[in-house]
This record gives structure tokens, sequence and C-alpha cells, in this order.
């Protein structure tokens, strides 16, 4: 190694298939992409390991939905040509079937006729399930206003409605609680008008000074306001709004639930020792004397019962 110049790379042979490896994926990626976009050169992106990943793996799945796209293409081809390859025959057999009788000639058979009766017979091989599925996607398309749906276009349509429906009772809720509000303000404020203007009402002495009060507070708080917006905005940007997930909420209401079932254990403990003095010394004499009065009734309830079995075991007569 000697004769080797210092800055001359030792050649690994691992790490040069893997930079074939890594050269020949790229290569992949790029044929794919240039393919996709037709002439056009692709967006710019970070060429690292866990992009060619990515780009590997789409493009598999890629090449997986042509091909079963082509397969079923392929399928439906072959299948229409042999619906066709039928429908001639049909119409051949009866074509000379009508020269022989009646020597008319047969029309071709209408392309409305056969679609339909494709269609038909599509809709007749179809299961119940199948059908359901079928009327339900229909319908669904039609009232989405889709020409041509898709399941996952008719599955996000869906979601969206699903939460303008909630964003929409959420707004309905919170205008029915303001009208709620604002009605029983109103009613406040109607009998304090009717109050106001009756006869026996009066006027309290201080009113001008509680009115120039009420002024001063007003000018304060106005010149506070423009601070304390200041402070929320801050408190925005640097703690940030909580966004909780509907997980998120499940996972906490759990814990809130493990945590009220501890405390109920821990009361339980503490109820225990409800009655004891707050001192340890007299809590600890008053298990003791507790504890002597345990024993004492045991020993009297172990007296009585062997004074009970020897009255009521009968002597041997001698």
């Amino acid at each position: 190694m000697a004769h080797l110049p210092p800055d001359a790379a030792i050649f690994s042979p691992s790490v040069a298939r893997q930079a074939a490896s890594t050269a020949k994926d790229w290569n992949y990626v790029d044929c794919w992409l240039a393919s996709k976009y037709n002439g056009r050169s692709p967006p710019q992106f970070e060429r690292n390991p866990d992009t060619l990943k990515a780009l590997l793996a789409l493009a598999a799945l890629n090449e997986s939905a042509d091909e079963n796209r082509d397969l079923v293409a392929r399928v439906e081809a072959s299948a229409f040509q042999d619906i066709k390859a039928q429908a001639a025959a049909a119409e051949e057999v009866n074509r000379m079937r009508d020269e022989d009788e009646e020597g008319h000639v047969a029309d071709q058979t209408d392309l409305t006729t056969f679609k339909d009766d494709f269609y038909a017979a599509l809709e007749d091989s179809l299961t119940k399930d199948g059908k359901a599925a079928l009327d339900a996607m229909a319908s669904s398309a039609v009232q989405l206003g889709m020409a041509f749906p898709e399941p996952a276009q008719l599955g996000q349509a869906m979601l969206d409605l699903q939460t303008r429906m909630f964003d929409l009772e959420q707004a309905a809720a919170r205008v029915s609680i303001l009208q709620r509000y604002v009605g029983s303000e109103s009613a406040r404020l109607d009998g304090l008008l009717e109050e106001i203007r009756g006869d026996e009402y009066r006027p309290p002495a201080d009113l001008a000074r509680q009115n120039l009060d009420m002024q001063r507070k007003i000018k304060a708080m106005t010149k506070k306001l423009p601070e304390m917006k200041d402070k929320v905005s801050f408190l925005a940007r640097t703690v940030g709004l909580p966004h909780p997930t509907i997980q998120q909420l499940r996972q906490e209401e759990e814990r809130y639930l493990e945590l009220l079932e501890l405390r109920r254990t821990l009361d339980q403990q503490i109820n225990e020792f409800e009655g004891l003095p707050p001192d340890t010394a007299m809590a600890r004499q008053q298990l003791d004397d507790l504890r002597r009065e345990l024993r004492s009734i045991t020993d009297h309830r172990d007296a009585v019962f062997e004074g009970l079995v020897e009255r009521e075991t009968p002597r041997k007569a001698r």
C-alpha cells in the first residue's frame, strides 16, 4: 500500500455495488418520471435515499395499477369481441333463415341495442350486494353531480358533506345560544325600561358620580385593550393554540377515567382510616387499643364457644 499516493481512494467492491445499484435505481426513476411528464421536465427535488425509496415504491404501485388496468381492458375487449361474435353469428343465422323462408335480409344489430343488452347482461350477473352498491353509487353520483364518479371521489365528497354538516350544526347551536341570550337580555331590558318609565322610579342621588366613574373605567379599559390584544397574539405565536384530534380526545378521556378509578380506590383506602386522630402517635395508640379490644372480644367468644361445646357434649356413664 506504500506505493499508492496519499489522496488515492481505496476501492471497495461492496461500496461500488451499492453505488451501481443506487445509480440504476435513479436511472429507473428518472425514466419513469420522464414517461409520466411526456417530454416536460419533472419538478426539482432532493435526491436522497428516502426520496429514492418513496419514488421506487410509487413507481412500483403505478406499474401495478397500469398492469391491472391493462388486464381489465383486455378482459373487457375480449368479452366485447365474444359478445360481438355471438351477435354476428346470431345475425347470420337469422339472415340465412330469413333468406330461406322469406328472402329478406335482416337489419344489422343496432349498436345502442347491443350496448343496452350488454349492460343488462352485466347487471344481471351482479350479486345482490353488488346491485345495491351500484345503485348507491349511481344515486350518490347523481346527487353530487358527478358525471364519471370514482369510489375515492365519492368518499371524499361524502366526507366533505359530513364536515360541512357538522360545521353547520355547530354554527346553528351557537346561533341558538346567542338567540336565547339575546332574548333573555331583551326581556330584562324591557323590564328595566318599564321600571324606569314608571312613576315610582327615582334615580339614585349619586347617579352623576356613578356615570363619571363608569366613563373613567371605560377609558382605562379602552387604553388597556390594545395591550391585551398584543399579549394574546404573542401567546398564540409562542405557545400555539391546541388542535386536538378525535383520537387524542379519546386517549385523554381514557386517562381521565383511569385517574377517576385510581381516586376512587384511594378514597376507599383513606376511608378505612377515618376517625383516627391526625397525630401519628395518638393514631397508633388508638389502633393498639382497638387491637386489644379485638383480642378481648375474640377470647370471650372462644370461651363462650368452649363452654357451649362442653355443655352440649354428652357425658359417658361410668
